[in-house]
């Protein structure tokens, strides 16, 4: 069960960092794909969404679920860190689904999450979709054209009849959700193309049952981009396919992550967006996830956790731990001021600062001194020792994601953002 009180850890934050030196932000070049920034789990008055990050704990508890079950059946948990353990599915509770439908219906301002998202193409001729693109899971879904429920009537829905590029296969694709519903359908293989990158025969479902959850979200669908052992169709992900067909020169992908200009690199990485060296740590492919091991946490100089594990997950809005160790950093932060003291993610190299603006999640109430951080603590199943780092985290660095390496590299932004 997600733990309401977990996202209530208020820590009194500076309402502003420390300003750098801005350079003029320069041009990508190559392979990229502009990404919708994700909406933030503030209100505009400063306050803090609970509501909201409720929800997205609850799907975030609900992804990994997933993969676990799906890691269990195509390779087994063993790979995984002491405590890895199936949870059972989480669900939004009653007084939170009240409060978000009477929002919902009041449609006073939007508030959608709108993931990091980008358009791709599927089937010939080709039919457009908005996606997630998530590191957190490894398969392709959108909404099919048998999808009749009012959730997809606000969708891109893919036609198989009018692609000759689609092949139905045998099986079906499913994922539970917190609200007890779906999202399910048949298996086919598909024409699909991200950026420019054309890929033949990729698995992918066109869903024909869409959770409640997606009805007032923009995206149509979710590319995961995670290794193969966490596909629920236990098939190859879109960039292996791509990189089985010779599509990149190098077999990696990179994210920026901002308030403005986020994308997608396929095939390598921007060097307009970073400067220095990338710093590269291995990861253990084996398990599906871009999990990084022996990594420790530091308040100030000072290391306050160490011997973890970090999945790097850009599906995810904020940074989970385990109870102990979230309780244990939130203690060692002096009065619990950032102004007073720094927090960085350390794996053998540099430190990697977690700035004031994406730990601060916004006021406990309107007028108040005390925020509410972005760090922490739900039982996922990952690990007794294992953190899941998303937005939080990655809006602070240029990260890539080396398939060739087994490797996620982290690199210091270019400029401010």
């Amino acid at each position: 069960m997600f733990n309401k009180a977990a996202l209530l850890l208020a820590v009194t934050l500076a309402l502003s960092a420390v300003a750098t030196p801005a350079v003029s932000k320069p041009a990508a070049r190559g392979t990229t794909i502009p990404l919708r920034k994700r909406s933030s789990l503030t209100r505009p008055d400063g306050v803090f969404d609970a509501d909201k990050a409720i929800l997205a704990g609850i799907a975030t508890h609900n992804k990994h679920r997933q993969n676990l079950i799906n890691l269990e059946k195509n390779v087994g948990l063993s790979a995984l860190n002491e405590g890895a353990k199936i949870q059972p599915l989480a669900s939004v509770p009653k007084d939170v689904e009240t409060r978000m439908m009477k929002r919902q219906s009041e449609a006073l301002i939007d508030e959608n999450d709108d993931l990091w998202a980008g358009k791709i193409s599927v089937g010939t001729p080709a039919q457009k979709f908005l996606i997630d693109f998530d590191t957190g899971s490894a398969d392709l879904w959108l909404p099919s054209s048998g999808c009749t429920s009012s959730t997809c009537s606000s969708k891109s829905k893919y036609k198989a009849a009018s692609s000759s590029t689609s092949v139905e296969k045998t099986g079906t694709f499913t994922i539970r959700y917190g609200d007890n519903s779906t999202v399910s359908g048949p298996v086919y293989t598909e024409t699909v193309s991200v950026a420019g990158i054309t890929v033949t025969k990729q698995y992918f479902s066109p869903v024909t049952t869409l959770s409640p959850s997606f009805a007032d979200n923009p995206i149509d669908g979710v590319l995961g981009l995670a290794f193969p052992a966490l596909s629920s169709l236990n098939k190859n992900p879109f960039f292996t396919t791509a990189n089985i067909e010779g599509a990149f020169g190098t077999n990696q992908f990179s994210f920026f992550l901002s308030s403005s200009g986020s994308e997608l690199y396929l095939g390598g990485n921007n060097e307009d967006l970073y400067s220095g060296e990338i710093e590269f740590n291995s990861v253990d492919a084996s398990n599906g996830f871009w999990e990084v091991p022996d990594g420790k946490i530091k308040v100030g100089r000072t290391t306050t956790i160490s011997s973890i594990s970090t999945i790097i997950d850009s599906g995810t809005t904020i940074i989970y731990g385990p109870a102990g160790g979230v309780k244990k950093l939130y203690a060692a932060i002096p009065g619990s001021k950032v102004h007073n003291a720094s927090i960085s993610f350390n794996w053998g190299g540099k430190d990697w600062m977690i700035s004031a603006a994406n730990i601060n999640l916004g006021q406990t109430e309107t007028g108040s001194k005390d925020c509410i951080g972005s760090i922490a603590t739900q039982e996922i199943g990952l690990g007794s020792s294992t953190w899941l780092l998303g937005d939080a985290f990655m809006k602070n660095v240029y990260t890539v994601f080396d398939f060739d390496q087994e490797a996620v590299g982290f690199a210091e932004l270019a400029f401010d953002t």
